[in-house]
Order: C-alpha cells, then sequence, then structure tokens
C-alpha cells in the first residue's frame, strides 16, 4: 500500500496531475483508470473494511431476522447485501433468508443496492432518487410501523438515528452489521498524504465515501494540521467525490466538491478529467514553440512531457503568471517558499535545476542581471 507513485503512460488528459487516493473499496481500478490517463497517483487509504463474515453479531441478527416474518427489508449498499447473502449461505441459512425477505417490502438506497438485490433473485419495491437514507426514512415513516418488524443492513458505521427513529413508531428494528468501518492498515500513508495536501504536492483528492473524508480530516486533526488541509481543499488541492452524499462531510466543512451526475467511478475519473486541466493548464508562445504548463509537467510544441518537482514546477508557474516580465528573487521567494527558506540563493539553485530539467529548451528561463528571472514567452 503506501504512498510510493509510479511513472504514468507518457501522455493523457491527466498527465502533470497528482492525484490522492483514499478509497478501500476498487482502489485498483480507480489507481488504473486515473494512470491510464497519465496520472500519477499517491495510494493512501484512510480506513479499511472490517468483514464481519465470522461474527457472531451478524449471525444473531440473521437468525434474528428467520426467527418470524419480516414487513420491511432494507440494503443501503451492494457490498454489503452480498456480503450478508454469502455469510447465510455459509452458515447454511440462506435459502431461509432469501424466503422471509422475498415475503417483505424490499428497499433499496441506489442502484449498487438494487443490483444487489436483483442479483439475489429479489425485487426492490422502492429506491430513492437521492440514494440518501433520510429519504428512504421519509417512505417508511409515511407507514404504519406499529408492531412491524424491518431489518435494516448497515454500511460501515451504525444507523443508529435511522433505527431510532422507527423505533419512537413502534417498530422493531433488527440491524444487520454486515462489516464496519476501521482504523486504516497504513497509518503512516495517511499521515504523508495528509502532508502532500497541506504542502499543496496534490491537484487532486478523490473521495469514494463520506467516512473516507472523516478519517482523513481526522487524522489531519490529530497530526495538528486541520485547518491546513481545509484551505488546501478550499484551493489548490480538488477534491473529486463519487457522489453528493460522499461530498457532504466536506460541504458541512464550508469545501466546495466536484463530482459527476452519476455515482461512478468511470464518471468520476471523467469529470477529474475535464476539472483539472480546466483549472491547471496555461498555454504560451515562445517563438515559433508552443509551451504548456499542465500540473506539474511542460509539454514544448510535440516533445514528451517532461515532469517536473513541486519546487520547480511552482517555480515554472510563478514565472508564467506574467509572461516575459521580470519577477525578482525575493518576490519568487514569497510564492514559491511559502513558509520556507528566505535565502535568495535558493532561487537561483532551483533555476539552475528548472533549466537542467527542460534540457534542450534551458533558455526558456532568462537571467536578467541584477534584476531577476524571466520567461522568454509571450501570451
Amino acid at each position: 500500500m503506501g504512498t510510493g507513485t509510479t511513472a504514468p503512460p507518457p501522455t493523457g488528459p491527466l498527465t502533470g496531475f497528482t492525484v490522492g487516493v483514499t478509497a478501500t473499496r476498487r482502489r485498483e481500478e480507480l489507481v488504473a483508470l486515473l494512470r491510464r490517463r497519465g496520472a500519477r497517483v499517491v495510494e493512501a487509504p484512510t480506513m479499511r473494511i472490517v468483514p464481519l463474515g465470522d461474527d457472531t453479531a451478524l449471525r444473531r441478527a440473521t437468525e434474528r431476522c428467520l426467527s418470524a416474518p419480516l414487513d420491511y427489508v432494507i440494503a443501503t449498499t451492494g457490498v454489503g447485501w452480498r456480503g450478508w447473502m454469502s455469510a447465510a449461505d455459509g452458515w447454511g441459512l440462506g435459502g431461509g433468508l432469501a424466503d422471509v425477505c422475498r415475503g417483505a417490502v424490499v428497499l433499496t438506497r441506489g442502484p449498487k443496492a438494487t443490483g444487489a438485490v436483483r442479483a439475489s433473485g429479489l425485487n426492490e419495491s422502492y429506491s430513492p432518487g437521492s440514494e440518501a437514507n433520510d429519504e428512504l426514512l421519509t417512505w417508511l415513516l409515511a407507514r404504519e410501523l406499529h408492531g412491524r418488524r424491518v431489518a435494516v443492513q448497515e454500511h460501515g458505521v451504525p444507523l443508529d438515528g435511522f433505527a431510532a427513529a422507527l423505533h419512537e413508531r413502534g417498530a422493531e428494528v433488527i440491524s444487520v452489521p454486515v462489516y464496519r468501518w476501521g482504523p486504516p492498515e497504513d497509518p503512516e500513508a495517511v499521515r504523508r498524504l495528509v502532508e502532500l495536501t497541506v504542502r499543496r504536492e496534490l491537484h487532486c483528492l478523490t473521495f469514494t465515501s463520506a467516512p473516507a473524508i472523516d478519517a482523513l480530516l481526522s487524522a489531519a486533526e490529530f497530526m495538528g494540521c486541520g485547518a491546513e488541509v481545509l484551505d488546501a481543499l478550499r484551493g489548490d488541492v480538488l477534491p473529486v467525490c463519487v457522489g453528493p452524499l460522499c461530498a457532504r462531510p466536506l460541504r458541512e466543512a464550508g469545501v466546495d466538491a466536484v463530482w459527476p451526475e452519476r455515482g461512478r467511478l468511470g464518471a468520476l475519473v471523467r469529470t477529474l478529467a475535464e476539472e483539472l486541466p480546466a483549472r491547471n493548464r496555461r498555454e504560451l508562445v515562445s517563438g515559433s514553440r508552443r509551451v504548456v504548463l499542465q500540473g506539474g509537467a511542460v509539454f514544448i510544441d510535440d516533445d514528451e512531457a517532461v515532469w517536473l518537482p513541486p519546487v520547480l514546477a511552482a517555480l515554472l508557474r510563478a514565472l508564467s503568471d506574467h509572461p516575459g516580465r521580470v519577477i525578482n528573487r525575493a518576490e519568487l521567494l514569497r510564492r514559491v517558499w511559502t513558509g520556507g527558506t528566505t535565502d535568495e540563493h535558493a532561487v537561483d539553485a532551483a533555476v539552475a535545476r528548472l533549466r537542467a530539467a527542460l534540457g534542450p529548451h534551458a533558455a526558456l528561463v532568462r537571467t536578467v542581471p541584477k534584476r531577476g528571472y524571466r520567461l522568454a514567452v509571450t501570451p
């Protein structure tokens, strides 16, 4: 696991961008989609799924479901529903569980849960368009619930408020804990991800569940940099979520996130591939050459992209903010080394490294004696 980066394909819509992945489930698929489009990826699942297939609590809940007819069954996640059915099969209770669910009104929270329910040979009676638990609860509370038996398949965290509202209306609620979110397997990877976010060395953070966001923000608070992470997410580090429900913890923290119209990994990556270049791409002209800055990479004419370390990418971007204008060392220090060194020799050393990275195009960065540096470009 960890936060190591792997060189991406030479070019693609995400070439030049470094993307953080916090997902646990289907992480490999998301990482592959991003790398296929040219991104560098930092993997740091902020939590892990703790399966309860052999847990006595899950078996006890299943046996309670079989002890009498159910009136309502609620499937909240596809992976959770499949895990429940699989565990029941392993105990020899699968057929009985399917029968008792078939005799109940089945509700599903979104298309993934709906697909899992149908795959198990059942049909849903209601599924809210918003994929929100609140809508499921509203639908249930409009019915007579006194004396009704309701099974609720939980998804990572207990749905205490949901169950309490049903209890208040006289229902018997059976909570079915298929899995729980636990602490990350690699806390060091999460710590590193937080640091990269604070330093703006990531261009984007991706989230596929609200608990993953809560876990990241909690880790940042524990490290004493919660405010800095939120500042980064409000500015230079774009948060991209799989959907509006996933984004809720960010919205509550005053952070605007983007998400696709459909809550799918492919749609998330397409949204990211549209948003990042629109926010972080700059085209300039140097003589007869076309210079494109995108994220942490520079393209010159049709040459292969040159990936730059974060400081060199920030230096090149600072020079490109005012094409052709001379920028003195003090201003470059202020803009590139925020909160860091005050030694102007650091600018000269970074410019030397930048020219070395640009190779045959090193003359793009010009020295203006006793004044500073400029890019030999026009807007």
